[in-house]
């Protein structure tokens, strides 16, 4: 048992992120289960982890400064742990004797006492400087407000240039900023009323009403304490994925079918199963990963009926539908703030693959709908290539689709339209960014 929990599960997390790809929330949840650590424990270690993720950039521009070698070429759980001690020092309140000693401590524990003496220079120096101080001294030089923001607000600069593209796009340059801060904040955490009322679900925890959604709760703390949620009447998912499940089940279309056709992990899916059933439609949901596939039947299970197939939704053979959700695999990058690793894991050429995926499954919703039918692209990302550059380069050679306004689905969001689609935004809506489509086969 280690003398301090809380901060050998966050370099845990911290190093299999870096070095495994490891998603931070699902790893983090799952270690705080299995090591049965306290409140107080989980709370450190939580903002341990996602704090010293958020404000990476930051932090690793304030260790090179202090460092003898370049990042690159530190030990991995080494780096994790100058990290780590940098948002201690820079980031919290913690004092600065107890985040040096306590961070060295784990560095002896797990690489020996040449690594610890490391990792002590490298803090020490660290903690002569509040983070106010050492911002004048790592901001790099030129006119490039990108390379500074890069620095501020720890997001690479590819992403930043990404982000203010896309707003430009709706003429909110000025968002930019607000949106990057938001993106260093803590995500509210939100449940989704399903097999039981808004109501009751606010009467059996202390949460409150969610800004935006007829569904949502917002609550602190962990989640799974709550009865419904374990028996999963209620979800654990953010307001802008809601707001896209409750724009499909507003479509107006044709009697028939509704597919959803990249349905892991299932959220979505399960918001929709009761509309679904209340408006007679089967409700096929695919997913072409077998765990992924097993998490969608897991969320819908003890729920209305939903056909689960395990298969490629561009080759699986399927029936014609009605109503079609196409949540598309997407770089994420709207959703940032609730999984930081992603700015750091991502790369700008992950997108021009992504894209090509995007369009050829939209091509495929398209060709399964009957004459009537809509499908609702959406992607949790604001990347300009994931989400209009996607649907135009459709609309280009498919004369059979139309384009449906998509914000009088959604009437409860204000400032959520851009043009005929959607845009959630972190700054704007206190959701992931999120981006919906809606196209009409004629």
């Amino acid at each position: 048992m280690s003398r301090d929990p809380a901060r050998s599960i966050a370099l845990d997390v911290l190093v299999a992120v870096a070095t495994q790809d490891a998603y931070a929330n699902l790893l983090l949840s799952h270690t705080l289960g299995a090591r049965h650590v306290d409140r107080r424990d989980a709370a450190l270690a939580t903002e341990l982890v996602f704090g010293t993720l958020r404000l990476q950039g930051r932090y690793d521009a304030v260790l090179a400064q202090c460092a003898t070698r370049p990042l690159d070429r530190i030990e991995p759980e080494v780096l994790a742990a100058l990290r780590l001690g940098a948002h201690q020092l820079l980031g919290m309140a913690t004092a600065d004797y107890a985040a040096v000693s306590a961070t060295v401590d784990l560095v002896r524990d797990r690489k020996g006492r040449g690594a610890a003496s490391f990792a002590n220079a490298i803090l020490r120096a660290v903690s002569r400087r509040t983070w106010p101080e050492w911002r004048a001294a790592v901001m790099p030089a030129g006119d490039d407000p990108v390379a500074a923001w890069a620095v501020e607000w720890s997001h690479p600069p590819w992403v930043i240039r990404a982000f203010r593209d896309s707003l430009a796009q709706q003429e909110a340059t000025a968002e930019l900023t607000p949106l990057l801060q938001r993106n260093d904040e803590p995500a509210p955490v939100t449940l989704v009323a399903r097999r039981t009322t808004r109501e009751h679900l606010l009467a059996q925890t202390d949460g409150s009403p969610g800004r935006l959604s007829p569904w949502a709760v917002r609550v602190t703390g962990d989640p799974a304490r709550f009865a419904a949620v374990r028996s999963r009447a209620a979800g654990v998912q953010d307001e802008g994925s809601q707001l896209m499940a409750l724009a499909v089940t507003r479509l107006d279309t044709p009697a028939g079918d509704w597919l959803d056709l990249c349905a892991g992990p299932g959220g979505k899916t399960a918001d929709l199963a009761g509309a679904a059933a209340a408006a007679g439609a089967r409700l096929i949901a695919v997913e072409q990963h077998p765990h992924r596939a097993d998490l969608v039947r897991t969320a819908v299970a003890g729920g209305p009926a939903v056909e689960v197939i395990t298969g490629d939704s561009l080759t699986h053979p399927l029936p014609s539908a009605g109503r079609i959700l196409l949540d598309a695999p997407c770089t994420g990058l709207g959703a940032v703030r609730r999984r930081p690793e992603l700015r750091w894991r991502r790369r700008p050429d992950d997108v021009p693959p992504l894209a090509a995926t995007q369009e050829a499954l939209l091509r495929r919703a398209a060709d399964l709908l009957v004459p009537g039918g809509c499908v609702a692209y959406v992607t949790c990302s604001p990347h300009r290539a994931e989400t209009t550059a996607v649907v135009d380069a459709v609309l280009r050679d498919r004369s059979d689709l139309e384009v449906v306004p998509a914000a009088p689905l959604l009437p409860e969001v204000p400032d959520a339209a851009a043009g005929d689609y959607v845009r959630l935004w972190p700054q704007r809506h206190d959701t992931d960014g999120m981006f919906l489509a809606v196209l009409r086969r004629r």
